[in-house]
């Protein structure tokens, strides 16, 4: 009797073992990397250390300098996110720059980018760190082949109004 008391302490031990690394194993959130490095990491990075890591042309724009409307742009979503408070969402700041490079400071504001008719919302997410601000605010309508409209045939102009 002692020995199968015994077994059952160590399936016990054994399943709780289990349901422990489960539920670890299920809270784990998956760490954002951009080109190996964490979050923390890339907000403590150097002008020139984040230079190193980009690609090339948004490389080549940062060692040419920042523009005005840039440094204007990121101290207005700085002076936004600072009044928002640790744990609230910022509000948004419009803007035209539409070739401006999402930098580390960046993630976390809402950007409300003009395509040329309106200001599309960009929430600025840790994946966006490289990217311009333009290719989230797209400027045209997709084309949609082969729908009938203007310029079809004759015979394919026809819509019925069902």
């Amino acid at each position: 009797a002692a020995t199968a008391s015994h077994s059952l302490l160590i399936m016990a031990d054994e399943i709780d073992v289990e349901a422990v690394a489960a539920l670890r194993k299920k809270r784990q959130f998956k760490k954002f990397t951009y080109r190996g490095l964490e979050l923390e990491t890339l907000l403590d990075l150097s002008k020139d250390e984040l230079l190193s890591i980009v690609h090339a042309r948004a490389r080549r724009g940062m060692q040419r300098g920042m523009k005005r409307k840039h440094k204007t742009l990121l101290k207005k979503l700085e002076k936004v996110k600072t009044a928002a408070g640790p744990n609230n969402k910022p509000a948004t700041v419009k803007t035209h720059l539409r070739d401006m490079v999402i930098i580390p400071e960046m993630i976390g504001s809402v950007v409300a980018v003009y395509n040329g008719k309106v200001f599309n919302l960009v929430d600025i997410k840790c994946d966006m760190v490289g990217y311009y601000l333009g290719e989230f605010s797209i400027s045209y309508r997709p084309v949609r082949h082969g729908r009938p409209g203007i310029g079809s045939t004759n015979s394919s102009r026809f819509i019925p109004l069902k």
